[in-house]
């Protein structure tokens, strides 16, 4: 084996190394996008939503927390 051997087999290694940088990268990409896609759509349907009348969503889901009459809702002071 002489030197210029050695070399093309490297130069075949990092081939393989960019090769797979770009797999990887490119599944990246395809992920991004997807997600990109789903908020998108995420956001559409809240608009829809809203547009439909958005008072709907908040009767159905009930208060988040009752006010009892016994106990004031802000903190006494000195």
């Amino acid at each position: 084996m002489n030197g210029r051997e050695k070399r093309t087999d490297r130069h075949q290694g990092d081939e393989m190394f960019e090769y797979e940088m770009h797999q990887v990268r490119a599944a990246e990409l395809v992920r991004e996008a997807d997600e990109y896609r789903l908020v998108r759509a995420a956001r559409e349907a809240r608009k829809a939503r809203k547009a439909r009348g958005g008072s709907e969503g908040q009767d159905t889901e009930g208060r988040v927390s009752t006010h009892s009459p016994r106990r004031s809702r802000f903190a006494r002071t000195a």
